[in-house]
């Protein structure tokens, strides 16, 4: 029985990992299930049967990345901006393309745009914990100004702009990071 579950948790694995480079190399609606099934080794009835559908493989590789994000996220200091930076570009240097590629399609994709959702509720909480010393400090409107304005420094578009448009460095990015906001913080 053993051997048998392996062979399951093993399929569910390689479908996946199919899945992933797929949506990360092409637009939603030009992944097919065909092609999938073809690079996981495995028939459209198997992953049917396994996932449902699109929508349900990519609601299965939210459920396998979402813990070790979070995880990964968890780790960023309270009350210490570079350490807080530090842990933020490395979430956007390993996940920031993907996302964005995700991103990209939310307008017209269901699922990415619960995705997004999500992901948009994490990074605000994200920043409400990592933030707290300066938040906690403001009350009303100024309270939301600055919870607006962090949200968006640490923005993935903020990223995005600093990384790959503005061609900086990683180590330059997250310093430019840094200036931005103790511009924002008291």
């Amino acid at each position: 029985m053993t051997s048998r579950a392996d062979a399951a948790r093993q399929t569910g694995e390689r479908i996946l990992a199919a899945a992933l480079d797929h949506f990360a190399a092409a637009y939603y609606d030009e992944v097919t299930l065909d092609a999938i099934a073809v690079d996981a080794g495995v028939s459209v009835q198997t992953v049917i049967r396994r996932f449902g559908s699109k929508e349900g493989i990519v609601r299965a590789l939210v459920q396998v990345s979402r813990p070790r994000t979070e995880s990964q996220r968890a780790e960023a200091p309270v009350g210490d901006i570079r350490g807080a930076v530090a842990n933020l570009v490395e979430h956007y240097e390993s996940e920031g393309d993907l996302i964005l590629h995700v991103l990209r399609q939310e307008l017209r994709v269901p699922a990415y745009a619960e995705v997004s959702a999500h992901g948009r509720r994490v990074h605000a909480e994200w920043i409400g914990r990592v933030f707290a010393p300066w938040l906690d400090a403001e009350r009303g409107v100024d309270r939301r100004r600055m919870l607006a304005q962090l949200v968006a420094v640490c923005d993935l578009y903020t990223w995005f702009l600093l990384r790959r448009q503005q061609g900086l460095s990683q180590r330059q990015t997250e310093l430019a990071l840094v200036e931005l906001l103790e511009g924002v913080l008291p």
